[in-house]
């Protein structure tokens, strides 16, 4: 890897751990050059593809999963350890069913089932994407799904 400071294409690693969730690793390098000193962090990468409501197929990313769900909690009170922690226990259940292809509505169900527990705005934001939201009766729709649901005590969206 090259040194950032003075592109030096030899570093040598000088301490590895792995990180917590035990499919992380930090490196800590040093530039044979200069002496800087950087820290690196590789990744477990999931080689999964995402089938599309239309047939098409991506590539699992991370970063546009992370994405969706920060727009929909935006400024609303949900810890991003909380947001990071779901991904991670959602990425370990992918890689436990062992598929190659997983439906983008599986990924899209449990997202909105843990948006439903931590905030029914975030949900509601969510859904309107997911759900390909066509007129504010399907907002409607969705707001009443919701608070039917809340006097049936399973949620506490209020009236």
């Amino acid at each position: 890897m090259k040194c950032p400071k003075c592109k030096e294409p030899e570093t040598r690693v000088i301490d590895s751990r792995v990180i917590e969730d035990g499919f992380s690793i930090r490196r800590r390098r040093e530039c044979s050059k200069c002496g800087y000193r950087f820290t690196t962090y590789e990744k477990l990468e999931l080689d999964i593809m995402i089938v599309k409501k239309d047939g098409r197929r991506e590539p699992y990313s991370r970063e546009k999963l992370l994405s969706g769900i920060h727009k929909a909690c935006h400024k609303r009170p949900i810890s991003e350890n909380n947001i990071k922690g779901f991904i991670h226990e959602l990425e370990l259940d992918l890689i436990q069913r062992g598929d190659k292809e997983i439906p983008a509505s599986y990924i899209g169900e449990k997202v909105m089932e843990v948006l439903k527990r931590w905030d029914k705005v975030a949900y509601i934001r969510f859904a309107s994407v997911y759900k390909d939201f066509k007129d504010v009766e399907e907002f409607l729709d969705s707001i009443k799904e919701l608070r039917d649901e809340g006097s049936q005590g399973k949620t506490n969206f209020p009236s």
